[in-house]
This record gives structure tokens, sequence and C-alpha cells, in this order.
């Protein structure tokens, strides 16, 4: 059938543009009530801080309750509270309202099962085809009922904290959280206050329109000012929505994912609770791979998204991994990607070594990466194209298994992003250059 509104995390766009507007919210409530809760049932609702949050919860809310589901409202909670308070309530399903780490003026609405996974693909092209049939209504008697279960948030807190290592806490560690003015300001301070932290917070401070501004994983730069500045030991970064994390170590300096990747995966390994191979994707820096396979722990890469990490994770029995943007995926702790928890699993590396951050990920040397993106009339597959494949070719002789090429059509715009990888930054460049020609040369 194929998807027109789902994207690889649910459906997102301007707020009061298609499919973004009141009407769609409430006929998608309607259609997700009758393919994932056919036979009633409870579902959760939470968001970020977006203005049009509000907006969107009445419209969900709305569709569900006349389509006999009851609506459990927990207001302003990261994406992978909501996965797990939606398991924590029994709940059919969840509802994530959140356009993540995009602007305010943008929002979303995704979807996790009762085991608190993102729905599949068919799932998703079952809820569209029902999304014709518009809203429907059921007889007074078994409309649903709609309770606030706000309170009930410290579940995910303490949910939270037993992930860190038993016995162990964060006393004596100073440590800034940037919260992005989203959905975490709440839970994430008290989860490090809660650890024994002393805590210094930014970004903690939504006014509905601020979120992600100059601020968060998307934006480090007020965090890795702030870190040196208070003298603490390390920052946290989270997006809009809680599942990207970010970190700055006490120089000051950003800490990616393929970074934060490597500190987990070591840790993981020597305590011999590493299974299967790691998980990053194109985009993963061919350093970590390296680095990796230096140490004997394997590595697989998916496609581009946290949703098709997972998936290859379960094929092959992987319990971490993740993007270079900060999505870590952590499925010996959770079910779905936690900023919050990668973060904790980080931390108690830091307390188990003693080390800093800036010390536990010195053995990784990320290779120069460039990314120039062509544009074009109309998306199409650069290798299809005989001239491009030779320069690649061409490039990947040149390289000899010290660098990577990466070559791909975007999939939200015209255009061909050609990425290198080599160990100087003038050959990436050089390297990227030529492909980028070719492929201009050949539109």
């Amino acid at each position: 059938m194929g998807r027109q509104y789902f994207g690889t995390d649910g459906v997102r766009g301007t707020v009061g543009q298609e499919p973004l507007t009141v009407d769609f919210a409430l006929r998608l409530a309607s259609a997700a009530a009758r393919v994932l809760a056919p036979q009633g049932g409870t579902v959760l609702i939470g968001k970020d801080t977006r203005l049009s949050g509000y907006m969107f919860e009445a419209a969900l809310e709305a569709g569900f309750i006349a389509a006999g589901l009851d609506v459990l409202l927990i207001g302003p909670l990261p994406t992978p509270g909501i996965a797990f308070m939606a398991r924590h309530f029994n709940c059919r399903f969840g509802v994530v309202i959140s356009a993540s780490h995009n602007p305010y003026y943008d929002n979303g609405i995704k979807f996790f099962d009762a085991d608190g996974g993102k729905l599949t693909d068919e799932a998703e092209e079952c809820i569209e085809a029902e999304l014709a049939n518009g809203a429907t209504t059921v007889e007074s008697g078994r409309l649903g009922r709609a309770v606030r279960v706000d309170k009930t948030r410290k579940a995910y807190q303490d949910f939270c904290c037993a992930t860190f290592p038993a016995g162990k806490s964060l006393k004596g560690m100073k440590i800034v959280i940037d919260c992005a003015h989203g959905a975490g300001y709440k839970v994430a301070p008290r989860i490090l206050t809660d650890l024994g932290a002393e805590i210094v917070p930014i970004g903690c401070s939504p006014t509905g329109r601020n979120i992600n501004e100059g601020c968060g994983s998307t934006s480090p730069e007020l965090l890795q000012l702030t870190v040196p500045g208070v003298k603490a030991q390390v920052g946290i970064a989270l997006d809009g929505d809680g599942d990207r994390l970010v970190m700055v170590d006490h120089l000051g300096r950003k800490v990616d994912g393929d970074q934060l990747l490597y500190v987990i995966a070591l840790a993981k390994h020597a305590a011999g609770t590493l299974r299967g191979p790691v998980v990053g994707t194109l985009m993963t820096n061919f350093g970590l791979e390296r680095a990796l396979r230096d140490k004997g722990i394997g590595f697989e890469r998916a496609a581009v998204g946290d949703r098709y990490v997972l998936a290859k994770l379960r094929e092959t029995g992987g319990v971490l991994g993740g993007e270079t943007s900060g999505h870590l995926l952590t499925l010996d702790q959770t079910t779905t990607g936690d900023a919050m928890i990668a973060a904790l699993q980080v931390l108690g590396v830091m307390c188990d070594t003693g080390k800093s951050l800036a010390e536990l990920t010195a053995g990784l040397q990320l290779l120069p990466q460039v990314m120039i993106n062509v544009r074009v009339k109309e998306r199409f597959d650069p290798y299809s194209r005989d001239s491009v494949r030779k320069v690649v070719d061409a490039v990947n002789a040149e390289l000899d298994g010290r660098g990577r090429v990466v070559l791909r059509a975007s999939g939200t715009e015209p255009l061909i992003r050609v990425m290198v990888e080599a160990e100087e930054s003038a050959a990436a460049r050089s390297l990227a250059q030529r492909i980028a020609d070719a492929v201009q040369a050949g539109v």
C-alpha cells in the first residue's frame, strides 16, 4: 500500500498545514483506535511543551473517546517515558505529540504499541487506509472516559534511576543538564538529583514557543560554555522530546552519539554484557567501526533512522545501537531510544572507572567527514549513472579501506547526499567534491 502520511518517526509537519490539522488528528485517532484497539481498552497520550500540543491533545482525546477508548493524559514527558508508561498502565497503545528536535511551529504524532515499541510499517499502512472512513462515534453507553495522570511521572523517574549501577550514586558529581525547554524539563533534573548529583539546569523554562531554540542536543553551544564555566564534570543535552542525547566533557567539548556508543560498548564488552553486534547507520563514522573491531566487537550498519537501527538489533540479537545524532538504543535497559537512560549508562561508566568523559573517549579517533548536498530536479538513484559509479569506484580505490563513501538520495528533499570519510580532512573534501561534480554532470 505504501504510506502517505507516516514517515520514519510518525506523522510530522507544520502546524495548521496538512496533515497537522485538528481535523486530521481527530480522524487519525479514530483510525488508530479501529486498527490498534478494535475491542476497546485504554490509550495513553503524552506530549512535549509546544503550544500546539494542547490543541492536538484535545483532538486526539475526542477521537479516542468517541471510538470507545479510555484515555490517560500524562502531559509533558519524554517520548521514551510515554513508551514506558503505556506499558506501566497496560495500555493498548501510547501516543506522543511531538516534533522532536524541530522548531515550535512544527509538531507531530507518533505511536507506540502495547510493548512500548514503534509500530510496524504494516500497522501504519492499515491506519492510513482507515483514514478514508473518517471519525466514528460509538453509541453513548460505550463512549470512553478521560483521566489526567500527571502525578504518575515518578514511576518513569524511578525506572530510569533503576538502570544506574546498583550501589552507585552520583554524589559528588556536578552535572549541567540542558532539556531544550522540552519534554524532559521536569523529570530529567529530578532523575539526576534522585541519584545524588549536584545539577545546574539550563533549557528548563518552556514557554511553548522556545523548544530547541538555541539549546538542547541540536544546539549545544550554551552547554559547552556552561560546563567549564561552572566547573562541572559533564554536561547532558536532550532534544525536545528527550530521546536524543549529546554530552559535553569537562573541557567543553561536544561528545556525539558515535563517541557515546564507543564508551558504552567498551564497558559492556568488558563486563560481558554486550550481546550481538553494535549497530550504527550508514552515516556512523568509520572511526567507530574500526575502533570497535580493533577491540573484537562486531559492528553492523542499518539505514538512517532509529527504527531501522532497532530492526537490525532485533534481527542480530544485539542490545546496543544508535545514530551519530544521539538516538541511542540500549535494549538491555528499555524498549526504545531514551536519552536519560543512555546518559546514565555513560555516567555509570565514569563512576565505575573514575575516568572523565574526555579520558573515556580518548581512544576513539573519528575520521574527518565531509557532506555535500547536490540539488537535483527530482530524486534518483545516483548509482544508476555509469559515470557516477565509475568515479565512486575510483575514490574507493584511493581510500583503500582507510575511509568510506556514502552516496544516497535524500528521503525528503530533491537532493543527492555525498559523504566521504578519509584520514585527512583535505582529502575527504577533495574526494567528496569529485563525486559531487560527477553527480551534477550526470543530472
